[in-house]
């Protein structure tokens, strides 16, 4: 099985790896639709995913001519889906043939709206060039109104649309000062661009009809929240481009057979205040740092 679909309270996600199953195209692992009872359009793209884990990166290595296979290698290499539960289930990535990176995702839908969601990775070779590991995920967003992310800064909310791909694409937190080096040649791509932004918590949310959609994290080292207003294409029905709400995992420094990890919690309910934005996550943060 590649794939499955799982339900808790009010919202129904599917859960899968690389492979192509009716309109979902091949190479769009994670969550490849989310909805909720109160909105039953998918939040992501039908034909790709939310939560893809798209690029292994180090600056350094190219791909020219290869067709993207080491640009978007977590796409291209193999990946095993596995259910856990009736609300939980896996991504396992086994050690990738230009990176060997070994990468397992959990997944576990909590009632009443959330997907809480443990990431762990492992270098199995020391092949990083420039001695750092670079992750990236992207989320597909299908057709909103509204393709901003909204980011929250020290001064209050900051509103992160893009201009255009690879233009300010990348929000850093305002404590993050490592500078990411990339060889000559290396394409142009929405890690490589800065915005003038600066972040001081680690969520975004962004407004998908009468919803709102939530990601955070339990930390902010490493994190960069980053935004394309096409990076899903184009929809002509709708005649708008579809946005991509993304993020990146960056490990400055790396041992082999080292764990490296982050979590992370979605939220999808129905359109709420800033203030419950911010109420979601200190809860989670509460939840998180209580003695287990």
């Amino acid at each position: 099985m590649a794939h499955d679909t799982f339900s808790i309270g009010d919202i129904t996600a599917v859960i899968g790896d690389n492979s192509a199953h009716e309109k979902h195209k091949a190479g769009y692992n994670g969550l490849w639709s989310l909805t909720h009872k109160s909105e039953p359009a998918n939040l992501f793209v039908p034909e790709v995913a939310g939560f893809n884990l798209e690029h292994i990166f180090d600056g350094a290595t190219l791909d020219p001519g290869d067709g993207g296979a080491k640009f978007f290698e977590p796409r291209h290499a193999p990946m095993e889906f596995k259910k856990l539960s009736d609300h939980e289930a896996e991504l396992h990535q086994p050690p990738t043939p230009t990176f060997h990176l070994e990468s397992w995702t959990k997944f576990k839908l909590v009632a009443p709206h959330y997907i809480d969601i443990a990431f762990r990775c492992q270098a199995t070779q020391h092949v990083f060039e420039n001695g750092y590991i670079g992750l990236f995920w992207a989320s597909y967003i299908n057709a909103p109104e509204d393709k901003s992310m909204y980011l929250r800064g020290k001064q209050g909310w900051l509103q992160q649309c893009s201009p255009a791909h690879n233009n300010d694409s990348t929000v850093l937190h305002e404590d993050d000062h490592y500078e990411l080096k990339f060889a000559a040649g290396h394409r142009d791509c929405l890690y490589k661009n800065i915005s003038p932004l600066k972040h001081s918590l680690p969520l975004f949310y962004g407004l998908f009809q009468r919803q709102t959609y939530v990601t955070m994290f339990d930390r902010t080292s490493g994190i960069r929240l980053a935004h394309s207003p096409s990076g899903g294409g184009f929809n002509q029905e709708k005649q708008t481009t579809l946005p991509a709400w993304d993020f990146q995992y960056i490990i400055p420094r790396y041992d082999v057979l080292m764990d490296y990890s982050f979590r992370c919690r979605l939220v999808y309910r129905p359109r709420c205040s800033r203030d419950e934005v911010l109420k979601e996550y200190e809860g989670w943060k509460k939840f998180l740092d209580a003695p287990k």
